[in-house]
């Protein structure tokens, strides 16, 4: 059977298996990443190849290459890195998921930015240091991200009931009716009610519905996390980055234009022309494709997945 190249993205809430065999042929996978994910490099690992060698469905494969949401330094990503080759005879790479998205564009050592259920920003400078700015959980970071968004949404509430605004402002009532807030007085208990990242960050919607309904609040808060965004960039420069480009992807920058532009707008006046950004609104394992197909220096035809003593 032809050899495949496999890709995979491991985002926080799912996970996106794509293939490509020599004759540019595809097949695709896209399962709950809580449905084998443990938080743990050796498990994780055995799992994820036993998944991936139920894809491959008897196919060798050639190369393997995975963005991890989660491996946020250099040192986890080689951990997870190595945890695969120890079941493999293949070549395999893991990178942060952020890298993906220049990776998918066929840049390389330029900076992917994440704005999904939460934010942050990765490249890898001339000489292969990795480089991350955010990705600090919704609780004190994830800026500009879906949970970042919701919560910056509440705290403007807040802080306009304090000054003496009305509740019939746009955002307030989207805000009261979608976290079910019963006075202003359990504004932040609602937030925190909602227990974690990904249940906040699926009420963003109600941010850009609110600005594109007259919300000055709401307009205020999705330029504050483009702000927030475009400073996670300044970041990544002032700790050694010599990016010219940042791709931007993740389920709500690439969903929303409000948020898209008011980030470019922020790159163009912070950076001067110093860093080109570019939106990329495709699945992000296509970047995990091209690091597989990167990782190929002859063809293989004897690299199989091994039979994993779990399945």
């Amino acid at each position: 059977m032809t050899p495949l190249m496999i890709g995979i993205d491991i985002g926080g809430t799912k996970t996106h298996l794509r293939a490509y065999d020599a004759a540019g042929s595809r097949r695709d996978l896209v399962l709950p990443t809580a449905q084998w994910r443990v938080r743990n490099w050796a498990p994780d690992a055995v799992a994820l190849l036993a998944i991936a060698q139920r894809f491959a469905e008897g196919a060798p494969v050639a190369s393997l290459a995975v963005g991890a949401h989660g491996c946020d330094d250099e040192a986890e990503c080689l951990a997870f890195e190595a945890a695969l080759s120890l079941h493999t005879t293949f070549p395999v790479k893991v990178v942060n998921d952020a890298e993906l998205l220049p990776a998918a564009l066929g840049l390389t050592n330029q900076i992917g930015l994440v704005s999904g259920t939460g934010s942050i920003a990765v490249c890898r400078t001339s000489q292969g240091r990795m480089l991350v700015a955010g990705g600090w959980g919704w609780i004190i970071g994830d800026d500009g991200s879906a949970s970042g968004l919701v919560r910056e949404a509440a705290r403007a509430v807040a802080l306009h009931l304090d000054y003496g605004g009305t509740e019939d402002e746009p955002l307030v009532r989207a805000l009261f009716e979608a976290l079910d807030i019963p006075s202003a007085a359990r504004i932040g208990s609602a937030v925190g009610r909602q227990g974690g990242a990904a249940a906040l960050g699926r009420h963003a919607q109600v941010v850009f519905e609110a600005a594109e309904g007259g919300s000055l609040l709401a307009r205020q808060v999705i330029r504050d996390g483009a702000k927030e965004l475009a400073d996670l960039v300044a970041r990544l420069r002032q700790n050694g980055s010599d990016a010219v480009t940042v791709v931007a992807g993740g389920s709500v920058i690439a969903s929303q234009p409000l948020l898209a532009n008011a980030f470019f707008e922020q790159v163009s006046l912070r950076f001067e022309g110093q860093i080109a950004a570019k939106l990329y609104p495709g699945p992000p394992v296509e970047g995990a494709c091209r690091i597989a197909a990167s990782l190929i220096s002859a063809p293989r035809t004897n690299a199989a997945l091994p039979v994993l003593s779990t399945l």
